[in-house]
């Protein structure tokens, strides 16, 4: 769906299945992200990004692209929100095997590298500033370099699977949502003198036995965020 500036509201709607692109017939959709100022990407169970052009008036939305790096079904996906700094990517794509794809886009989007998986699914993805935020079905947060791939930071956040992350794009906090019960509120920084990636715990909030499994923050400077949990009719 999309609003412009005249007031009009228009929606899309899409069938996973394109016969010219057999890998993009997909049993479901998962992971979606506004990329490149023009494209739309959404991720598939067949591993599949589907990449949709745009056009910033009228209703020609076309498939662009197919990104087929992944061969395990898609689970998030981000795009940057801050500024990356030079050569970082401003796409990142997860999977159920825990591998990240960063990218490049524009025209057509370039791979500009590979994040192997350890065998434990990367549920959610945040990208900052040229920092990948991920989250892990283990319960743990990891902090990559967009541009180089190497890992910066790994926190045992979560004593169960991380449902959910969320960046606040002003000031750099990120939230967290699992199974346990808890969402954390963390601080990401760059070290001025090193450069090197931080984080920093800031708050944590237990929603009493409730699974958490979406948690926004409801403000681009991140002063406050809503909840919902597995089964709950309310946020």
């Amino acid at each position: 769906q999309m609003y412009e500036s005249d007031g009009s509201t228009m929606v899309f709607w899409h069938a996973l299945d394109v016969p010219e692109h057999p890998a993009a017939h997909s049993v479901f959709a998962r992971g979606i992200a506004a990329a490149g100022g023009r494209f739309v990407c959404v991720g598939t169970s067949s591993g599949a990004v589907l990449v949709f052009d745009v056009p910033p008036k009228g209703t020609n939305v076309t498939l662009s692209e197919i990104l087929e790096q992944h061969r395990d079904p898609i689970t998030d996906i981000a795009a940057e929100q801050g500024q990356a700094p030079d050569g970082a990517g401003d796409l990142v794509t997860a999977d159920d095997s825990g591998t990240l794809c960063l990218w490049s886009t524009g025209e057509e989007f370039t791979l500009l590298g590979k994040i192997p998986g350890s065998g434990c699914t990367c549920s959610s993805v945040a990208l900052w500033n040229g920092i990948v935020a991920a989250g892990y079905g283990n319960g743990q947060i990891r902090l990559w370099e967009a541009g180089s791939g190497q890992i910066r930071a790994q926190v045992s956040a979560h004593a169960r699977w991380i449902y959910t992350l969320d960046l606040a794009p002003l000031t750099g906090k990120l939230l967290s949502g699992a199974e346990d019960s808890f969402v954390h509120v963390w601080q990401l920084s760059r070290n001025r003198d090193t450069a090197d990636i931080e984080i920093q715990h800031c708050h944590a909030e237990c929603v009493t036995d409730t699974q958490v499994c979406g948690a926004r923050f409801c403000d681009p400077a991140g002063d406050t965020f809503a909840v919902t949990g597995y089964d709950l009719s309310e946020i």
